[in-house]
């Protein structure tokens, strides 16, 4: 069994016709049908259910998929910790994060790295709290930005960097956008936009509001942090965001108002496996994180 039969069944099964992968990997279709054939012959099984110039996984075929895709990604991760060893300062950097830390904390981060680091790349995936954990764990990257940071993991260990507040975001022309501070239950009776459930986000407005009494009554949900500022500059509802996701300033039409009560806090950091040790170009980052934030944090107290 070869990689090169590997990949070609890989991408054949993902485009499911042999003409389109052919194409994808700039080799000739009959190349790759007589690797598949190959590959076929030596498993003594077929991978394949042949319907014209489409092809569809068999059952078995299915199940080769997962461990194929496994051992290429193992692959490609064996080649960047050679290459990272020989030369970490030159290597790539796979990092998760979540979409509230897209626009503020990952740009500054990075363009601060890279003023010392000028020839590491870096191959960034955003995701929700639950996929960001599912990456670290599963090997799809060795170092994933999130907030709240979870603690006391098996599979994954947590660093804190530092703890922020939620405030609440209104319409300009609402009855409480001039008020210095607003208790959530004061927004009982009013339409929230927030995330998805399956976002941490959502969760932590919702946990808040019960604290206070309350279902929030959701009326709009978006995945983008942009989008759900949109809706509320729109007049179509209330929402609860993490500070840092304003730091750049409030979207016209909206004000920003601190809750009073409950105090509504998360922690942002960032998780690393505990079952493997980061490549060396990730451990750079990683060494090179903790002492930025905690020369930052000296600096604010």
């Amino acid at each position: 069994m070869e990689l090169r039969q590997i990949q070609y069944f890989i991408e054949v099964a993902k485009r499911e016709h042999v003409t389109e992968a052919a194409h994808a990997l700039h080799v000739a279709q009959s190349a790759i049908s007589r690797q598949i054939a190959n590959l076929e012959k030596e498993l003594q099984v077929d991978l394949f259910v042949r319907e014209g110039r489409n092809v569809r996984l068999t059952p078995i075929g299915r199940i080769f998929l997962e461990h194929a895709e496994k051992a290429v990604l193992e692959m490609e991760k064996a080649k960047q910790e050679i290459s990272e060893f020989l030369d970490p300062e030159r290597g790539t950097i796979r990092i998760a994060f979540p979409s509230s830390l897209a626009s503020h904390t990952l740009p500054t981060v990075i363009s601060a790295f890279r003023i010392h680091y000028p020839d590491i790349g870096f191959q960034l995936r955003q995701g929700s709290f639950r996929q960001l954990m599912d990456s670290v764990v599963k090997g799809e990257v060795d170092l994933a930005f999130i907030a709240p940071v979870p603690m006391q993991q098996k599979e994954f260990q947590g660093h804190i960097f530092f703890q922020e507040k939620l405030v609440a975001l209104l319409p300009v022309n609402h009855e409480l956008s001039d008020q210095p501070a607003v208790r959530l239950d004061q927004l009982k009776n009013q339409n929230f936009v927030l995330f998805p459930k399956g976002y941490i986000l959502h969760r932590l407005v919702v946990d808040g509001c019960h604290q206070m009494g309350f279902e929030p009554q959701v009326s709009f949900e978006g995945e983008d942090i942009d989008a759900i500022k949109g809706l509320v500059s729109a007049g179509l509802g209330v929402t609860i965001l993490p500070e840092i996701t304003l730091i750049e300033g409030v979207p016209r039409g909206t004000v920003k108002i601190p809750v009073s009560e409950p105090e509504l806090t998360r922690t942002v950091g960032v998780i690393i496996p505990k079952n493997r040790e980061l490549p060396p170009s990730e451990k750079l980052f990683y060494d090179f994180l903790k002492e930025f934030y905690a020369t930052l944090n000296r600096f604010s107290q």
